[in-house]
């Protein structure tokens, strides 16, 4: 038998609507729910966004989980800069979580038109940060963003993304417990 592990977003993904502001408080509130429902993996939010989510990790930190892991979302080092010098990658390192979670472009068209790069780069991106995070954190979790699209225009650049997040040391589904 397989096990299957939930991941919730809510105290990200959720509150991306203007009519949903959550305080520290809140969002402490929620994470203890969360835990207490057995959810494996809690995504706290992006640490650098804001003074709040700042102060949540922080009060995350103090907290003792039974059934969850925090993780602190982001993304994948800026183009042009080195892993170690992006605040995004620092602030990620910051929260202290023993799982980050970094979202990395998978389709080709997000590369060249968002980002403004090479599908290269945009390799060496993705295991650029997954090496960086691995140094400091208990496991790294890729999120290949619209990596279905991706897929289906350029399948071979879509498992190409998979594969330098792999060998770089993000973790498998299967590695997930």
């Amino acid at each position: 038998m397989k096990n299957v592990y939930l991941y919730d977003t809510t105290l990200r993904d959720g509150t991306q609507s203007e009519e949903v502001s959550l305080s520290v408080l809140d969002k402490v509130a929620i994470a203890g729910k969360l835990d207490e429902f057995g959810v494996h993996y809690i995504e706290g939010g992006y640490p650098g966004s804001n003074p709040k989510d700042k102060e949540f990790f922080e009060r995350a930190r103090k907290m003792r989980w039974k059934n969850s892991v925090m993780c602190a979302f982001g993304m994948t080092r800026r183009v042009g800069k080195k892993v170690d010098e992006d605040a995004n990658m620092k602030a990620l390192v910051a929260a202290g979580t023993p799982v980050i979670t970094v979202v990395g472009k998978s389709w080709d068209f997000h590369v060249i038109e968002a980002l403004r790069t090479t599908l290269e780069d945009n390799l060496h991106a993705v295991k650029d940060t997954v090496v960086y995070l691995k140094k400091n954190a208990d496991k790294v979790f890729f999120d290949a963003e619209h990596f279905f699209d991706g897929c289906a225009l350029d399948r071979d650049y879509a498992l190409a993304t998979l594969e330098a997040a792999a060998s770089a040391g993000a973790a498998l589904a299967s590695e997930a417990a």
